[in-house]
């Protein structure tokens, strides 16, 4: 087991509390349905600390029951649909970053931009969205509502889960626009939280994250144990906020977003070497550690030994394999990345991997044997063709072997400074923060990855994003927000659902609203193109 003080390592599995209303309106069942009622377990602090452990475990594994065992969920897939493989499902699948081989249910139709309100990957990400919000609405109000003694943390713990479940508003918001709306203050049991705007939300999160800058009861940037919530990850969603407020709320808030980057970048480095922070020990490389770098800010862990998942890191690694019976050429060592076999799914897009200059750190690619990309990602027999990712490693940092083989060591960055540098950039560009430190920004990000200086300008940053910050959740977001997405201005493999891409409907640049949810609450609407 990792050498961390880490509070998912005393999950003392309270995993079926009762959920707030929105989760119940979900049709989402918990796994126990004979379970106690939190009310009659939580006694003391040590029954809250596992209670907020289970709030953090939601992000890393899909059942407090071992990647085998049944899901938080019911109707949702242990694999796909645990938290941070939906992510990259939903973000980054349907992008010019990856495809995937796997003719799983409804799965060529996220890549392929043609998903309907029934598809099941898009689901998955709504649930667990939801269900986190719920959890954390619960902890929230249990922890509020107690009369025990000796819960001195009771005011830490619930900024902590307030934190967590701003994270999931922030992909709600993003992916889904117009949501159901609950918090500790919602009836239990109810037939599910008011519909909220866009705006509305935007306007709650922001009050929210504020609220939870200005006081004393969440820990400062780097000052909590590793892998919990502190102000730094509550910092980087209100950047978020402020980047993306013209297409969430409508206003540009670029200055203010240039602001909030400045304080985190003073507070996370740079680390001096990209490729540690995918290895197998990147736990090293943060703030909340002593070592050689500070530049991660929040994690979701995973432990070859203890903390097990199908998705998260483990997917990203076993899926970016290649292996071709009797062609050596073209089969993967999967040593290389630090496991025994592999699961040959997730390719590369050469829309991608054409961004990448010979001398860039960051193009850590398995090319197949192929000196130039392959065009046809889907092989007629169903192989994953196309170059593969190596970024994240499940070897230790110096080249060492990570405890485990089956499952990973690396943690999963949730959000790192090098965002925060060419968020200001992207402000720099837009005219709307200082263009000679938003050049300097983005000069240190490349200088890092080996590469020459490059303009200042949107289509630029735009790239280098890409970069910088592949199969980490943003791209979607990022080509929204840049008017990339949908649009025939920028085409990539199988967008739209043919070889060389096309423009799709703008209405994919939302998810749907799940339509379960929809029968059950008369307070919601679907959106426009559903």
């Amino acid at each position: 087991m990792k050498k961390i003080n880490y509070i998912l390592a005393t999950v003392a599995l309270i995993a079926t509390c009762t959920l707030s209303s929105c989760v119940g309106d979900l049709n989402v069942t918990p796994i126990d349905p004979n379970t106690v009622l939190p009310q009659d377990v939580l006694k003391d602090q040590d029954a809250f600390t596992s209670l907020l452990a289970k709030c953090y475990q939601g992000l890393a594994c899909s059942s407090s029951h071992g990647e085998n065992g049944d899901p938080d969920m019911y109707g949702v897939d242990g694999g796909f649909g645990q938290y941070m493989r939906a992510l990259i499902n939903t973000e980054e699948l349907p992008t010019d970053i990856i495809t995937c081989c796997w003719n799983d249910g409804n799965l060529f139709d996220i890549h392929n931009m043609s998903w309907n309100a029934s598809n099941e990957f898009v689901l998955s990400m709504y649930y667990r969205i939801f269900f986190q919000i719920g959890l954390c609405n619960e902890f929230i109000r249990q922890s509020k509502a107690t009369q025990i003694s000796g819960y001195n943390l009771k005011n830490n713990y619930i900024a902590e889960a307030r934190a967590l479940r701003l994270l999931s508003w922030y992909h709600a918001i993003d992916m889904f626009g117009n949501v159901p709306f609950t918090d500790e203050n919602s009836t239990v049991g109810s037939m599910g939280g008011d519909r909220i705007e866009r705006a509305a939300l935007f306007d709650w999160m922001e009050k929210e994250a504020n609220d939870l800058l200005s006081g004393n009861d969440l820990a400062e940037p780097g000052k909590n144990e590793y892998g919990r919530a502190d102000k730094g990850m509550v910092q980087m969603i209100l950047a978020k906020l402020y980047l993306n407020a013209e297409v969430w709320k409508g206003t540009a808030m670029y200055d203010k977003c240039a602001s909030i980057c400045e304080k985190i970048i003073s507070e996370y480095p740079l680390h001096s070497k990209y490729t540690d922070l995918f290895s197998a020990d990147n736990h090293l490389f943060s703030a909340n550690t002593t070592y050689n770098g500070d530049e991660i800010i929040f994690v979701s862990p995973q432990d070859g030994n203890m903390i097990h998942s199908w998705g998260s890191t483990n997917f990203l690694v076993f899926a970016s394999t290649w292996a071709v019976t009797g062609d050596p050429d073209r089969t993967m060592d999967v040593s290389e990345v630090g496991i025994s076999s592999g699961w040959s799914g997730l390719s590369l897009t050469g829309a991608f991997t054409s961004k990448f200059e010979p001398a860039d750190t960051r193009a850590t690619f398995f090319k197949g044997g192929f000196s130039q990309y392959i065009d046809y990602l889907r092989g007629p027999n169903g192989e994953s063709n196309g170059w593969k990712s190596m970024k994240y490693r499940n070897i230790n940092h110096d080249g060492s072997a990570a405890q485990a083989q089956g499952f990973v060591d690396t943690d999963f960055p949730v959000f790192r400074s090098a965002d925060a540098y060419l968020m200001y950039a992207e402000c720099a560009a837009r005219g709307q923060a200082d263009k000679g430190k938003g050049q300097s920004y983005l000069n240190a990000v490349r200088s890092r990855a080996g590469v020459a200086d490059i303009d200042l300008t949107l289509s630029n940053i735009i790239d280098e994003r890409a970069r910088e910050l592949y199969l980490e959740g943003f791209r979607r977001q990022d080509l929204v927000r840049f008017g990339l997405f949908t649009t025939s201005d920028y085409l990539w493999e199988f967008k739209g659902g043919v070889q060389n891409g096309q423009a799709v409907d703008s209405h994919f640049n939302l998810y749907p609203i799940n339509p379960g949810e929809l029968n059950a609450n008369s307070k919601l609407v679907q959106n426009p193109g559903y």
